[in-house]
């Protein structure tokens, strides 16, 4: 499973700073997310809820 949110991002041409404004994350946190690392489900909610979309549009996976 694959977290989409570097493809996200480019789409509405946003920064980590924003994302990390708006889902209360760290920068670090974006970072490592758009870098591959697979993130806790506590944080993927998190980042959903900040995007204003549901956890299962932020991966390539059908499972969820």
């Amino acid at each position: 499973m694959k977290i989409l949110l570097d493809e996200y991002m480019k789409k509405r041409n946003l920064t980590e700073r924003q994302v990390s404004i708006m889902t209360g994350l760290s920068k670090s946190t974006i970072h490592e997310i758009k870098g591959g690392s697979m993130p806790r489900i506590d944080t993927m909610v998190m980042l959903a809820k900040g995007l204003h979309m549901k956890v299962r549009d932020l991966t390539d996976s059908t499972d969820i």
